[in-house]
């Protein structure tokens, strides 16, 4: 076993080799992990710091040699180098948002809180706390000169962003106002364009509330998405335009979903719930797009990050 401080998000190399994690502290961190001869336990390979406030996000770009990371609190990015032994860069590209929202208590500065890297041509990341995506060209592992993406409406405090499978059309949720905004992507320029805009709670729902996760099914037909204080996953179908109707909503028989994952035949929909520490089972109807309560449920303290 090892131990490190505050894995919250990690993401994996596509042969399953080496594992990649931030470390959400005040002095933010990366550490990168490779299995060992037996795959029983992970062994550090790289630590660094991130040079920003609790790092949140973390994602590898296709060729898998560049590495970005979202400092939540500091409100920058971080972009490293990895070579093909896993080993992290000494020498990261750091880079400053500036600007805040409307909601005075979650956005007096910048939250940069996604940053995911769409073919080679873009590294996106979603700013929390200025109410915006921004687009960051990639050339020979450098980030570019940004641009705005979109704009979210103020006050929208969007969190993650995802794309369909096979269709340009991307998908961010706001955490602050329980929205999903559907989107059609120019690739060419790093730039969406609204399609449609759905909440994720249920119209007669007036407790508090904050959006949390989001994944899309394989075939990109339905798409799920956490609620944090109604304490449930939302459940959308996706039309062949990209326009998002909600169909359900299913309890997730615990507090606090902060991340939730599909399993790789999509037969699953795993939950974790950080306040009860408990990950939760569904069963995913792949016709419908449903959940069913499989009666599984695995104690883990305080869950945030399920990967397959």
């Amino acid at each position: 076993m090892v131990l490190t401080a505050n894995p919250s998000y990690l993401t994996i190399s596509k042969d399953n080799r080496f594992v990649y994690a931030v470390n959400e502290e005040e002095t933010g961190g990366v550490s990168s992990f490779k299995w060992n001869k037996d795959s029983t336990h992970l062994e550090l390979i790289s630590q660094l710091p991130t040079q920003g406030i609790h790092p949140c996000y973390i994602d590898l770009n296709s060729t898998e040699d560049v590495l970005a990371v979202a400092n939540y609190t500091s409100g920058n990015i971080t972009s490293f180098g990895v070579n093909k032994k896993g080993e992290i860069n000494t020498t990261p590209q750091v880079i400053q948002h500036a600007g805040k929202g409307p909601v005075v208590d979650r956005q007096e500065g910048p939250h940069a809180h996604c940053s995911i890297f769409r073919g080679d041509n873009y590294l996106y990341v979603v700013d929390l706390g200025i109410d915006q995506i921004i687009a960051y060209p990639i050339k020979d592992g450098l980030l570019g000169e940004p641009h705005i993406a979109f704009d979210l409406n103020p006050g929208d405090g969007p969190r993650h962003l995802i794309f369909h499978p096979t269709k340009d059309y991307a998908f961010v949720i706001n955490e602050l106002s329980n929205t999903l905004v559907s989107m059609k992507v120019d690739h060419e320029k790093g730039t969406f364009e609204v399609i449609t805009r759905e909440s994720t709670l249920p119209d007669d729902f007036t407790e508090q509330s904050q959006c949390a996760d989001i994944h899309l099914s394989a075939d990109g037909k339905f798409l799920y998405a956490s609620n944090r204080g109604h304490d449930s996953i939302a459940i959308f179908s996706v039309s062949e335009e990209g326009a998002l109707q909600r169909i359900g909503t299913e309890s997730t028989r615990g507090e606090w979903p902060r991340n939730f994952t599909l399993s790789p035949d999509g037969n699953y929909l795993l939950v974790a719930n950080q306040y009860t520490d408990n990950i939760v089972v569904f069963e995913v109807d792949k016709i419908t797009g449903l959940l069913s309560y499989t009666g599984t449920e695995v104690e883990v303290f305080s869950p945030v990050c399920l990967k397959f």
